[in-house]
């Protein structure tokens, strides 16, 4: 389980950019998707796998969102030495550790509907 830090008056700034660049790693068209696919599956998915799942992704673009989440270290590409080449993409323990995160997104969201936009 992660610490869960506290921000007082004095370090806010910090903890700003902090939640920021943690947004940034996760911010994308496409990578929501991507990790909701892989959190709620209940095995590692193949590429065509989540291309097949997720509606109106390319396939470039969704190799280069699934690369910046590898980066991140938010999942890991695991490449099995067969022919043809067998690749599984699975979350990480720091992706599995954004469960809350993205459970508070989800109700949330269910909140913000109560609300009409301005």
């Amino acid at each position: 389980m992660l610490d869960v830090p506290t921000c007082d008056s004095t370090i806010r700034g910090h903890c700003g950019v902090t939640m920021q660049s943690a947004i940034r790693s996760i911010e994308g068209r496409w990578k929501m998707m991507i990790l909701s696919h892989l959190y709620y599956s209940a095995r590692p998915m193949r590429l065509s796998e989540l291309k097949r799942e997720i509606a109106g992704v390319s396939q470039k673009m969704l190799i280069q969102q699934l690369r910046s989440l590898e980066d991140e270290q938010i999942i890991v590409r695991t490449v099995y030495p067969v022919v043809p080449p067998k690749v599984e993409y699975t979350l990480t323990d720091l992706g599995r550790a954004l469960e809350p995160v993205l459970v508070a997104l989800l109700s949330w969201a269910d909140a913000r509907k109560e609300f009409p936009r301005l």
